[in-house]
Order: structure tokens, then C-alpha cells, then sequence
């Protein structure tokens, strides 16, 4: 079974944001919702939750994706970045310094690609930007 999903980027201006939007669409029938964090994206694109928990295919549909690549760009990057890096941080902060870095030398994934990265990994779902 293939499912389509419609995300709005005119709801998403930032990560809290990108989340919120994710919760609403596919985890509307769940008493618990997906945390703002890329690993538990990954995990819902599997398909063992949410509404794509039976579908074998998912068809993503990112409307207004382009209000999406700005508010997920740079700065929100950026900050999501340094938040990481943050004394007491129990994240791996060679890592984020190194994506910080290449950020900053326009080398580096903005949150919006990171996004489109861990969707394109997953072959059971097609992403239609739009």
C-alpha cells in the first residue's frame, strides 16, 4: 500500500516548527508525539509508527519547500550547531565543530538538506518538492 503525505512548509520557520508540522501529519492518530531530534525522523520514515506505519511506500509531498529551505537555512543551522557545542553537552562536539565549520565555509548541509538527506535514504519513500 502507498500512502501520500502533505507537509506545508508555510508552517515550518524553524526546527520546533519542521516538528510540529511532522506531529500533525503523521503522528495525528498516536497519544505520543516524535521528539525534535533527526534520528527520530529517520526512525518515522521507516514506517513503524505514525500513518506510514502499513504502508510499504510513502509519497512526501513538501508543499511551499522553499519557505522550508529558508527558515531550516543558515542561522537556524547555525544555532542548532552551537546549541550542540554548548558546555555540558553530552554530544559528540568534534563532530558539530566540524559541520559548524563547514557550514560557515559554505562546504556544509543546512537542517533543510539534512532533512532531504535522511529522506532520500529511505527507498520506500519518494519526495515531490513543491
Amino acid at each position: 500500500m502507498t500512502i501520500q503525505v502533505t507537509i506545508d512548509g508555510e508552517h515550518i520557520h524553524d526546527i520546533e516548527s519542521f516538528y510540529e508540522e511532522i506531529n500533525r501529519v503523521f503522528m495525528a492518530e498516536e497519544d505520543w508525539k516524535l521528539g525534535a531530534s533527526l534520528d527520530a525522523f529517520d526512525d518515522l520514515l521507516y514506517g513503524g509508527y505514525g500513518i506510514a506505519k502499513e504502508a510499504k511506500k510513502v509519497e512526501l509531498i513538501w508543499k511551499n519547500a522553499e519557505k522550508s529551505r529558508l527558515g531550516l537555512g543558515y542561522a537556524v543551522t547555525k544555532a542548532y550547531y552551537e546549541q550542540k557545542l554548548q558546555p555540558g553537552s553530552s554530544y559528540n562536539k568534534a563532530l558539530f565543530q566540524e559541520k559548524l565549520q563547514d557550514l560557515e565555509g559554505g562546504q556544509g548541509q543546512t537542517y533543510f538538506d539534512l532533512l532531504v538527506t535522511i529522506i532520500a535514504e529511505h527507498t520506500n519513500v519518494t519526495l515531490v518538492l513543491a
